[in-house]
């Protein structure tokens, strides 16, 4: 078991969240560390430079670059600074390291090196983004970037569909309208969600509306960190019978919608991935 505590003469690894806005975010705890540490490996120099610079830190520790392309080769350099004695600093860009962004394999390394490690809490556009959608935050699931490849986001979706719990994603501004409309497609349009754009930034934009909406929202040119929320499926995604499906498909197809359009709009309804109606539909035809 292991207690968190080295016990030996290394030094600590220190993880440290940076803002994810405004410099004046930071605390005073990343301060006084910037200050004193004696390595600080950083996703980006240049940005920790300016970042210290905005908070009137003479940096004079070594930096050291330590972004996802070099990660795996920096760990190895950076046990031995910490089995040296010398505490490390490890920082990102924005946010706290590991949490989409370099930092678990250095983390994981030290704690089977016996090192200490600890923590200085901060700004994170997770929790930033979750409190101010407006949805259900008493429990939630943190996605990370969705796939890039078409059909494995549409496997991810599929799998997430019937989650109840409230879901946080990072998107890139490129992919935002298509991986918006590919949950639609996944998740039903009618699904409430929540795009947060530059969050704590001078163009700070928050977007409420269905995911349909929004994907049509973002075919225009969308810029800056994107952090998106999206409403977990409704209590009725697990408990819907055979016999409901097929009630509310009967009812649409009455109402004069499609085959597929009722689908959809079933699935939507409660909360259900569109395929598992389908193959609903498809049995029961079958006897």
């Amino acid at each position: 078991m292991s207690t968190g505590k080295g016990e030996n003469s290394a030094g600590r690894l220190i993880l440290a969240a940076a803002p994810i806005g405004r410099p004046q975010d930071a605390s005073a705890s990343l301060v006084s560390a910037l200050r004193e540490a004696e390595v600080i490996a950083a996703e980006d120099t240049r940005r920790l430079r300016r970042l210290a610079a905005a908070l009137d830190v003479q940096v004079s520790g070594r930096l050291i670059s330590y972004y996802d392309d070099v990660e795996a080769g920096r760990v190895p350099g950076l046990i031995d600074q910490l089995t040296g004695g010398r505490d490390v600093l490890l920082i990102t860009d924005a946010g706290m390291p590991g949490i989409s962004d370099p930092g678990y394999r250095l983390v994981n390394a030290a704690i089977a090196a016996g090192i200490d490690v600890t923590v200085l809490p901060g700004p994170s556009a997770v929790t930033a983004a979750l409190a101010v959608s407006g949805l259900p935050a008493d429990r939630f699931c943190f996605e990370g970037f969705p796939p890039r490849k078409a059909g494995e986001r549409a496997r991810r979706f599929a799998d997430l569909a019937t989650e109840f719990r409230t879901m946080v994603f990072f998107e890139s501004p490129r992919r935002l309208a298509t991986t918006l409309s590919d949950l639609a497609d996944a998740f039903g349009p009618t699904r409430n969600a929540v795009v947060c754009r530059e969050l704590t930034k001078t163009h700070e934009q928050i977007v409420r509306g269905t995911l349909d909406d929004l994907a049509q929202w973002a075919k225009a040119d969308v810029l800056g960190e994107i952090t998106l929320v999206v409403a977990g499926a409704g209590v009725r995604a697990a408990e819907a019978s055979t016999e409901e499906i097929l009630a509310e498909v009967t009812a649409a197809l009455a109402a004069g919608s499609s085959r597929s359009d009722a689908i959809s709009a079933v699935a939507a309804k409660l909360g259900l991935r569109k395929r598992d109606v389908y193959d609903v539909v498809v049995k029961q035809q079958r006897h």
